[in-house]
């Protein structure tokens, strides 16, 4: 038995028959659904300024709105993912994506910013968190293993295609109409595309079409008559209960480093369109440079991805952090169109690229057999994060009329969570890195986790 010191290039996913992989089709429609929910989301910057004018409330008040569907959004992560884990991803994704539509369309006859808090804040913040991340990145972790990087990069650059396609087109329709046929047309897309798609398409597991993992043809489990046992890796810190893995390091690593990509990411998502308008910059401008950060982050996204099926992803995340702090440095040393764009381009490079990242390392930590529960408590410490740095910013700019102190605040929290990325034990712990080991008969008999379980998981 050898310990490999390195991951190899993984194999091209296959299907016994030699066709496609078809994980890359529900990859595909995942994708679809991210870019309709993360779009719609990113877009509400958008709407800032309109809602002061037609409700009469600050930026402050609105920024109420956005941090209460943070907070829910957070919350229901373990919820959905608990869920997704007991019932499938399927059936989460495809009644949040009804509940999220139907949500959506009611915004679009808010006649005041209580109503926003509801439908917004309450209803449609709570159903997303039942599309993406959590349920999501769980599907896609269950049908691949050796690609895990690559494929929950493909779904994630979804909410990059929002932010390219979605932002820029909910913008045009603000200018051309108003705000409420914009979210008019947003929620009628997700019922009318984004729902058949994952009706149709979207399976929770790949035995559920009589496939397993990556396509791999089943194995030969070694037993009384076998000469050449099955060889598989498990993960070290694979756990019967889920509260279990918080009693190791790195999925308290990842969450915090989480927390911060949380923060950064939300005060510039609902912020950014306004913080260009104190410049100087129209809304359609603004929202076109969140649209290059959006295509440049796309392009990020399925590199890094890539990348990490072959390199440690903690290094990865690490310098994905530093990076974003430069670009809300530079919203704060630079002249407003300058930083516009310069952040569009160095923020662009970093966006969601620590979605796949965190996902992925959290199922080669500590394998399927929880990982929508354990995603989904990442991922509410990631909202509460935004939630709180929603809120505080849009306090801050009316008291002082600047996003200044907020920027730097950010800048310092990402350089914190990339150097705390650094000290993950990836190989220590990361199934990827661990040694081949025979794979047992299910015989019901006490002992150790069997490798076929934790491999058809992580």
């Amino acid at each position: 038995m050898t310990t490999s010191t390195h991951v190899p290039t993984p194999p091209p996913a296959s299907t016994p028959s030699g066709g496609v992989f078809y994980g890359w089709y529900v990859a595909g429609a995942l994708f679809f659904a991210t870019f309709i929910g993360v779009g719609s989301r990113q877009g509400f910057g958008v709407f800032v300024e309109s809602w002061e004018n037609d409700f009469g409330v600050s930026v402050g008040t609105i920024s109420i709105a956005a941090a209460i569907g943070w907070v829910v959004n957070g919350l229901s992560q373990p919820l959905f993912g608990r869920l997704t884990d007991v019932f499938g991803g399927r059936r989460v994704l495809v009644f949040s994506m009804i509940a999220m539509g139907l949500g959506t369309i009611a915004i679009a006859g808010a006649q005041n910013v209580f109503a926003l808090f509801v439908l917004y804040g309450l209803i449609v913040s709570a159903a997303s968190g039942g599309v993406f991340p959590t349920p999501a990145a769980s599907v896609v972790a269950r049908w691949f293993s050796r690609r895990r990087g690559a494929a929950m990069s493909v779904v994630t650059s979804g909410g990059s295609a929002g932010g390219i396609l979605l932002v820029p087109f909910v913008a045009y329709l603000l200018i051309a109409s108003d705000w409420r046929m914009a979210w008019l047309v947003m929620g009628a897309l997700m019922l009318a595309l984004a729902l058949p798609l994952l009706v149709v398409i979207v399976r929770s597991d790949p035995g559920d079409v009589g496939m397993r993992v990556d396509g791999d043809a089943a194995p030969v489990v070694s037993g009384a008559g076998s000469q050449s046992p099955v060889l598989e890796r498990v993960a070290p810190l694979l756990a019967q209960e889920w509260r279990h893995s918080f009693r190791s390091a790195p999925i308290w690593q990842l969450s915090i480093g989480y927390w911060v990509c949380g923060v950064t990411t939300a005060v510039a998502s609902v912020h950014y369109v306004r913080w260009a308008a104190t410049e100087g910059i129209s809304p359609g401008t603004a929202a076109l440079a969140f649209g290059l950060l959006s295509a440049i982050n796309g392009v990020g996204l399925l590199t890094v991805g890539s990348i990490s099926d072959r390199l440690q992803r903690k290094n990865l995340l690490g310098a994905v952090y530093l990076v974003r702090s430069i670009a809300f440095v530079m919203l704060v040393v630079l002249p407003g169109v300058p930083a516009l764009w310069t952040f569009a381009v160095i923020g662009g490079m970093s966006w969601l690229a620590t979605v796949p990242l965190t996902t992925s390392l959290t199922a080669d930590v500590y394998g399927l057999r929880h990982i929508g529960t354990l995603n989904g408590l990442v991922m509410m410490v990631h909202q509460l994060g935004g939630a709180a740095a929603v809120l505080l910013a849009g306090l801050a700019f009316d008291r002082w009329g600047t996003y200044d102190p907020a920027y730097l605040i950010a800048a310092a929290l990402l350089v914190a969570a990339g150097l705390l990325s650094f000290t993950i034990r990836e190989k220590a712990y990361s199934l990827r890195y661990q040694p081949l080991l025979p794979l047992l008969p299910l015989d019901g008999a006490e002992g150790p986790l069997p490798p076929a379980t934790t491999t058809a998981a992580g």
